[in-house]
């Protein structure tokens, strides 16, 4: 039997070129691969997130963006506040503020899209 593991998360957006400047901002770094209507950016060694123009990919997606939230839950409490402000003054547009919630300390971000980006010092992660 083959073995296999999920390794890319696909956001498709309504402006390939608009969202890749906003993550290369969001990420502090840049695409791996770029190409017409998609780009790639590696999240960790095996994971990456692809941004794909919405109007190019067939079969047409008939999800809503913002349904899809990105969470990044290796954090400490002093990353969320220093990620929170860093992003407060790129500009982005703040979905939650830093706040305590069951699940650890948090705040949440939108994309050009709508998407959501969760930065958080989960309890679970054992950094919170």
């Amino acid at each position: 039997m083959a073995t296999y593991a999920p390794t890319s998360i696909i956001l498709y957006v309504a402006d390939v070129d608009a969202s890749t400047a906003f993550y290369r901002r969001a990420l502090g770094k840049d695409p791996v691969a770029t190409f017409q209507d998609f780009a790639v950016f590696a999240l960790t060694s095996d994971v990456t997130v692809g941004l794909q123009t919405r109007d190019a990919i067939d079969p047409t997606p008939t999800g809503t963006p913002g349904c899809v939230e990105l969470s990044m839950s290796y954090a400490t409490r002093d990353d969320v506040d220093a990620l929170y402000r860093e992003w407060t003054t790129l500009g982005f547009p703040i979905a939650l503020e830093p706040t305590t919630r069951d699940f650890g300390y948090t705040f949440v971000a939108h994309d050009p899209d709508g998407h959501r980006l969760r930065v958080c010092a989960t309890e679970t992660s054992g950094l919170g």
